[in-house]
């Protein structure tokens, strides 16, 4: 087998970073183990996501915003420092030091000079996991980085690093060995020469996790960094081998130190004399649970018996570390804290479901359901429309999350939980929705391999488990049976209630979990030597999460029943073409051994071809793998021509519309491919630098599952084929537009833009901000919901150089007559500059037609219609789009349909469009005849100013003066000229013309035929507005003839009404 050559063939990474995808949520927080709050501005803090990059909040954590988007080329923060010298100043050191099984890597240091507005990476590369970064207190230049080094094997590149010039360059000042790294580092601030840092030795892989060893200790330095001296065996402390070490220096009382040790004699110790001597203050095994992923310890600024022990719980002593009490945080699993050293109430706290500000000491804390950084492992969706997406969330549970909603954006209130599930795959029943089986090791009772079957009809939630025996504190190796962490669950595509999972062997249930049988052998290495316990050789840690030689990837072919693929964790891939009765091993022959089979793709156009995604990434290998077979696995292609080498990948995807157009999801980046895997570019577009463990494509939007920022899609893959074509030789180019579904226009108006803005609809507030980007366009970015798609029709058009021309885009009704045109031409009509201008900029551009015909004629400067005159919303039906640049033109036709979920007919949306149509005109007919009075009044007073002067002057002023009082008695009877803004709304009687506007929310709020009261109240307006009309008429060609008459007799100009100011 040799790795495919083929001469790529791709799209301008210009052209397809130009399509934009959306985060869908949910809002709810993903893990922090780093955290940081500015020392001067009270409402400023920061945290670090372990997969989702830095976010600051300027209000005190009501809101977050991420503001390393664009600068960071890894994920993970693993420290965070704000400098007390300087606020400005702020280190971010990369990849997490609690280094669970979805760990995740960073590359060094990054620095911030403008309090998070931008970022430098600052080198340490290699690092990979960084546990602390400390920042002298009265030099932002000095930094120390405590670096645990790579997770997965030895490197040099751990332990203490010190730059004395912001990290422009680096001092490797404490370096145990390859195989060990900083834990933790604490710099007294009264003395910033004392510094304590623990080393920590320790290793992770697939099947084993290791905590401590000779090599693990204590350190001390007193001179700055510039010699350290090793003080594990200093009087008082635990004999070894020791584990992970938390140590903080208290800067209440020069010479208290605290530390907490994993040891077998473990506690919290306390030295009164900077670590000569030590005294044990506490045991409490509470306070020591799962020791290689906590022992964070935090000293009070002002006080120096208080100090925070974070763990499952948060725990506070307030007698020197003899007793604690727990804190309640929003969620467990806790690791990081800030306390203001000027105001010990105000802190910042991180845990595994978000960060959380407390002003009052911790007595309450910020929300966590405000932070887009959910961690996702996989993902499903069901049938409906919208439809939904689920997944399971790290550290919390399995969700539904809507992919749109009606209400502008989609809120934290519109998702649910779907089960306890933190881990694994997730499935619904295909003719049911309602029912959701998830894997839930970890988080459920139910034994081994823990399975939900959750009933969103009762809201309760079944213990399906395959073999419920309860393995907690035994390896692998005691188990009957295997199941991984994230085992694969899936209903069979041709039997709806038939579900498969996945151990060591394949299970299948025929009752939706009621019973379970075996199809299938161990389809793993089953190599006793990697199912012994995890931990040690100090602690062991037997959660389930190490579980190896399992099957870990696992797929029904949707052509053939009873056509299985498996791919195991431990390197093997196995085919059975009959039902599971007999099994074939097909595995790559160049994939490295001990490779974990991530993902199994079988092609939606051809049964024996499948895609491959591996890594080795846990062994300290992090080549990317991916492989194609056409042949049922006889023979494989290696395809990963144009990913880094170093970017080890996750999941692979198929088109089910275009065959070989493949998506991939990398460590940090999602790839695409137009060749079938032959090459691959990066897919970068408005995408977070994260994760990406799933992927999906569903009702033609590709979606993603992603581990450290939630949700994401990208609507409409139809504009990515479109831009697998050569345009070289194309000046301009019109995307087709997708089909588009007809949705109404979200209940909630606009808000003043600046700052914060809040959109309210039907009971759900959700917060946004808003900007102008590169093409003028104003940009909405939600903080605490998920983005919906563009309210109406986005289309897409290509541009081979900006143009001088105007650039025109016209839409068409099926029979070719004209909607409207937007233009590229500066706009100066306030309708037009509320639909938006025509971008005409080299390479692809959007614009969004909102679906609506042209509004009614305004009256300038009414107050009472402004935010209500739209045009009436196009019916369902075929249309047609326009693009005009110069002398080219090129037309693509489009279907708008109806929603699915309404009941309305064609004839239904046609008689509702029709009295539409027929309000706006009715509209603007009258706001047509109100500018016309107002013109012809405002000649009438001009022109008797003029006669004042001549001896016709009473004349004039008395027919003048009675000609103004009709049209103001017309004019009262059509629009309220008193009104001056809000508060006049309730207090002023409603005129013709808004009473007529009152009409079209209630003919446009549904997909129905206008009630028939409706009609009859439309003609009463009409008949009542006619006769205003008719007044008017009269007054124009009566008195005002009469006035005419009058002024030319004087020689006066006469007077020509207007409709138009």
């Amino acid at each position: 087998m040799t790795q495919t050559q083929s001469s790529p063939i791709g799209v301008n990474s210009e052209l397809l970073n130009g399509l934009e995808w959306r985060c869908i949520g949910p809002p709810r927080g993903g893990r922090v183990v780093a955290v940081a709050g500015d020392p001067v501005n009270p409402a400023v803090f920061y945290f670090g996501a372990c997969a989702g990059g830095v976010w600051k909040t300027y209000d005190g954590g009501t809101y977050w915003e991420n503001v390393s988007d664009g600068f960071f080329e890894t994920a993970s923060v693993g420290a965070i420092d704000v400098s007390t010298a300087d606020p400005n100043v702020i280190y971010a050191g990369m990849g997490e030091a609690c280094i669970r099984i979805d760990v995740t890597h960073g590359d060094g240091v990054y620095r911030s000079t403008d309090a998070g507005k931008s970022w430098q990476n600052m080198g340490l590369k290699d690092t990979r996991h960084i546990s602390r970064v400390r920042t002298h207190p009265q030099n932002a230049d000095l930094v120390y980085v405590a670096a645990l080094g790579h997770a997965f094997g030895p490197n040099s590149e751990r332990g203490i690093f010190r730059s004395s010039n912001g990290g422009r360059d680096w001092e490797h000042v404490l370096f145990k060995s390859e195989d060990a790294g900083a834990a933790d580092l604490s710099i007294d601030p009264n003395n910033p020469r004392n510094l304590f840092a623990s080393i920590w030795q320790t290793r992770r892989s697939f099947w084993n996790l290791s905590s401590g060893g000779p090599d693990s200790g204590l350190w001390r330095t007193t001179d700055g960094g510039d010699t350290w001296e090793d003080i594990s065996g200093n009087p008082g402390l635990p004999e070894g081998p020791l584990g992970r070490i938390g140590v903080a220096v208290s800067p209440a009382q020069a010479g208290r130190v605290y530390a907490t040790i994993e040891a077998k004699d473990c506690g919290i110790y306390r030295s009164d004399d900077n670590g000569d001597t030590w005294e044990l203050m506490s045991d409490d095994r509470d306070l020591q649970g799962r020791p290689w992923y906590y022992q964070h310890i935090f000293a009070d600024p002002q006080d120096a018996n208080t100090c925070w022990i974070l763990s499952y719980g948060a725990w506070k002593s307030i007698d020197g570390g003899k007793t604690f009490t727990q804190v309640t945080t929003p969620h467990g699993d806790n690791h990081d804290i800030w306390i203001d050293p000027n105001n010990t109430q105000r802190i910042i706290e991180g845990n595994d479901g978000g960060a959380c500000v407390s002003y009052n000491g911790g007595d309450t804390f910020s929300t966590i359901y405000n932070q887009l950084t959910s961690q996702f492992y996989h993902l499903t969706t069901d049938d409906r429309f919208p439809y939904r997406v689920y997944g399971t969330q790290q550290d919390n549970s399995a969700i539904s999350v809507p992919s749109r909603t009606v209400k502008g954006a989609i809120p934290w209130g519109d998702c649910y939980t779907v089960g306890s599930s933190e881990s694994g795959y997730i499935a619904l029943h295909p003719d049911d929705p309602n029912i959701v089986v998830s894997g839930a090791v970890g988080s459920s009772p139910g034994g081994g391999g823990n399975m939900l079957r959750y009933d969103h009809k009762t809201g309760q939630v079944r213990i399906i488990t395959v073999w419920p025996e309860l393995n907690t504190g035994y390896g692998a190796e005691n188990m009957k049976y295997r199941f991984q962490w994230t085992y694969p669950i899936q209903f069979s595509p041709h039997n709806p209630d038939v579900l498969y999972a996945t151990g060591n062997i394949v299970f299948r249930s025929t009752d939706q979990g009621s019973s379970w049988e075996p199809i299938s052998p161990d389809l793993t290495r089953n190599d006793p030597t990697k199912m012994q316990p995890s931990g040690g050789p100090v602690t062991l840690d037997t959660s389930g999460a190490e579980t190896y030689c399992t099957i870990f990837a696992f797929v029904e072919s949707a052509h053939e029943a009873g056509v299985f693929w498996a791919g195991s964790d431990d390197g093997l891939v196995n085919i059975s073409r009959d039902g599971g009765e007999t099994w074939t091993n097909i595995t790559p022959p160049t994939l490295p051994e001990w490779s974990q089979i991530a993902t199994i793709e079988l092609s939606p156009h051809d049964p024996a071809t499948a895609y491959v995604a591996a890594t080795k990434y846990k062994l300290d290998d992090t080549r990317p793998l991916l492989y194609r077979t056409n042949d049922y696995g006889a023979s494989w292609s290696e395809i990963i021509n144009g990913i880094p080498e170093d970017d080890f990948t996750r999941s692979i995807r198929e088109d089910p519309n275009q065959t070989g157009l493949l998506f991939a999801g990398t460590e940090t980046s999602l790839y695409v491919s137009f060749n079938a895997g032959d090459s691959w570019q990066k897919f970068k577009a408005n995408l977070p630098v994260v994760p990406f463990y799933d992927l999906l494509i569903k009702d033609d939007d590709l979606i993603a599952a992603t581990h450290g920022r939630s949700f994401w899609i990208l609507d409409d893959l139809s504009q990515v084929r479109q831009l697998a074509v050569d345009l070289s030789g194309e000046s301009v180019h019109l995307l087709k537009p997708g089909t588009k579904v007809r949705l109404g226009a979200p209940f909630g108006g606009r808000r003043p833009s600046g700052g914060k803005n809040y959109q309210l609809s039907l009971g759900a507030a959700v917060t946004y901000t808003e900007s102008k980007n590169s093409s003028g366009e104003t940009v909405r970015k939600f903080l605490d919901a998920g983005q919906n798609p563009p309210g109406g029709l986005r289309v897409n058009y290509y541009l081979a150089e900006a143009s001088d021309s105007e650039a025109t885009l016209t839409f068409m009704d099926s029979e070719g007559n004209e909607i409207k045109t937007f233009s590229s031409a500066e706009l100066e009509n306030e309708d037009e500059r509320r639909d938006g201008r025509v971008a005409a900029a080299a390479g692809l551009n959007h614009f969004d037609w909102n679906l609506r015909y042209p509004p009614a004629n305004r009256v300038p400067g009414d107050k009472t219609t402004e935010d209500s005159i739209i045009g009436p919303l196009s019916p369902p039906g075929a249309y047609s789009v326009r693009l005009t640049v110069g002398d080219e033109s090129q037309t693509q036709n489009f279907d708008l349909v109806k929603n699915p979920n309404v009941e309305a007919t064609q004839e239904d949306f046609d008689a509702q469009f029709a009295m539409l149509l027929q309000l706006r005109d009715k509209v603007s007919e009258t706001h047509d005849n109100i500018n016309r009075l107002r013109s012809a009044r405002t000649q009438v007073v001009e022109w008797a100013k003029r006669a004042e002067d001549s001896a016709a002057q009473e004349a004039v002023s008395t027919a003048a003066d009675a000609l103004k009082q009709q049209f103001t008695d017309i004019e009262s009877e059509l629009i309220q000229t008193e009104y001056r803004g809000a508060r006049d709304r309730l207090t002023l009687p409603v005129k013709l013309n808004a009473k007529l506007l009152g009409l079209v929310p209630v003919v446009a709020a549904a997909d129905f035929r206008p009630p028939q009261q409706t009609y009859e109240v439309f003609a009463q307006y009409t008949e009542e507005l006619d006769a205003q009309f008719q007044a008017l008429q009269s007054v124009i060609d009566n008195e005002l003839s009469e006035f005419e008459n009058l002024l030319a007799e004087l020689q006066i100009p006469t007077i020509v009404p207007r409709t138009t100011p």
